[in-house]
């Protein structure tokens, strides 16, 4: 599984309006006649926003307008139900329409090359921050956070007197920032953004679009957002990815047609460098961490052979902790629930090692001597079908 977790919009402005960030007035909403209920109640015109964890969703159709009831109540059965970069609308959020005076961007992330904060602003807010730097890098203001002497107000205001303010509007935008940084260290944030910040014409700002990623590690910390990471539809992960994360193991999805299982990080990113080193596409990661049994081995194979882009399967086990002979107890227990219908190349070495290809050889299933030679074999059935 992935180390970050995101939150969608509305919890993001959830927090901020906690910590009194400016947000616009809205609501989440599921069905389209409570949407015109919610619109009448705002004041139209209002912003209908889809509720997706992925980036680039107002290109993509997710943030649309209506100036009317009846055009928000058709925006609605619009969104709502529709896929959008891949994934189901299952709610929108709908806000008044901010008027906009200028657009800003605010930001506080973590910097890992520098291992700090950073802060990050600019007077270009709207569109990607990494479009502003490579087109005008001049307008990113940055600021290094010293963990040791955190960061306060005065450094906040440094930050809105480059973007232009002074005296009331200078300390109003230098709150906010404080706060988005409050925001980071009390929820163990990657980061906090506010993108665009608007400016309106009385002089306020308001936070009209949110993002926050946590750290997963941290997530011992805040069980109310935890549980999101086995809920589907509640996190950006793919049903296997979640499938596996139940069952304790870790699992990402890769675009190959080559499933691999190794046991131990390092070792399965070796495995996948590889497979691609002889032209090879792996189609997972998948880690059974160390000690695994043959049920977790068994659980491994399942989750593989449930994805059907998956053309051969690269076993690759370094056996320390883990058992040789309870990898091979595994391998057989998986291929007598779902009767392998595609290849397993299995590289076994380690602990119980003549057991564990006792095993094996005994069931049918050959075994191979090296990494680079069970990657090569696996990449020739991928490419071969035999």
């Amino acid at each position: 599984m992935a180390s970050i977790l995101k939150l969608f919009e509305h919890e993001a402005k959830t927090i901020f309006s906690k910590y009194k960030i400016p947000t616009p007035t809205g609501e989440l909403v599921t069905s389209s006649s409570r949407v015109l209920e919610l619109a009448s109640k705002i004041n139209v015109p209002v912003v209908i926003k889809a509720q997706i964890l992925v980036s680039g969703r107002g290109k993509a159709g997710g943030i649309l307008y209506a100036n009317s009831l009846v055009e928000a109540e058709l925006v609605a059965k619009k969104l709502l139900g529709a896929e959008i970069k891949g994934f189901k609308v299952q709610s929108v959020l709908v806000e008044e329409k901010c008027v906009i005076k200028r657009e800003l961007y605010f930001s506080i992330a973590v910097d890992r090359s520098n291992r700090s904060y950073v802060a990050i602003a600019s007077p270009e807010g709207g569109i990607e921050i990494e479009e502003v730097a490579k087109v005008a890098p001049k307008k990113i203001i940055k600021f290094f956070i010293d963990s040791l002497l955190d960061f306060d107000l005065h450094q906040a205001h440094q930050i809105a007197k480059k973007l232009g303010y002074s005296g009331s509007q200078m300390q109003n935008l230098a709150m906010i920032l404080l706060k988005l940084y409050n925001v980071v260290i009390d929820f163990d944030a990657e980061l906090a953004e506010i993108n665009p910040l608007i400016e309106t014409p009385e002089g306020t700002f308001i936070a009209v679009d949110s993002r926050i990623i946590l750290d997963d590690n941290a997530l011992y910390r805040h069980p109310e957002f935890k549980r999101r990471l086995t809920e589907n539809g509640k996190s950006e992960f793919s049903t296997l990815e979640l499938e596996a994360h139940k069952k304790g193991l870790s699992y990402v999805t890769l675009d190959g047609n080559i499933g691999v299982i190794g046991n131990g990080a390092g070792l399965v990113m070796a495995t996948l460098d590889t497979i691609q080193l002889f032209g090879g596409s792996p189609a997972n990661f998948l880690d059974v961490g160390g000690g695994a049994s043959a049920e977790e081995m068994a659980s491994a194979l399942n989750i593989v052979f449930s994805d059907p882009r998956v053309d051969v399967v690269l076993i690759n086990i370094l056996g320390g902790i883990t058992r040789c002979d309870e990898v091979a107890r595994g391998i057989l227990m998986a291929r007598g629930r779902v009767n392998f219908l595609k290849p397993v190349v299995v590289r076994l070495m380690g602990i119980n090692e003549e057991d564990g290809r006792l095993i094996l050889k005994e069931g049918g299933i050959q075994i191979l001597d090296s990494m680079e030679e069970a990657a090569k074999k696996a990449v020739e059935i991928a490419k071969t079908g035999g």
